[in-house]
């Protein structure tokens, strides 16, 4: 399993995000343009972690 959690409180506080993946992923940022590059590479890493991608179907 992996998570997501973003915290975007309003205006004039910083936001922040937060990724954990059972693979030992635990990444902390904060700032707008951090955060949404976390958010991007959580989903990136979603599709490439070994324990989250399905292996069935796949080439050997």
């Amino acid at each position: 399993m992996a998570w997501l959690h973003i915290n975007a409180p309003g205006r004039g506080v910083t936001p922040s995000a937060r990724s954990w993946c059972q693979c030992g992923r635990d990444l902390f940022v904060a700032g707008q343009a951090r955060a949404l590059a976390l958010i991007a590479d959580h989903a990136q890493h979603r599709d490439l972690c070994p324990l989250l991608v399905r292996q069935e179907g796949k080439a050997a």
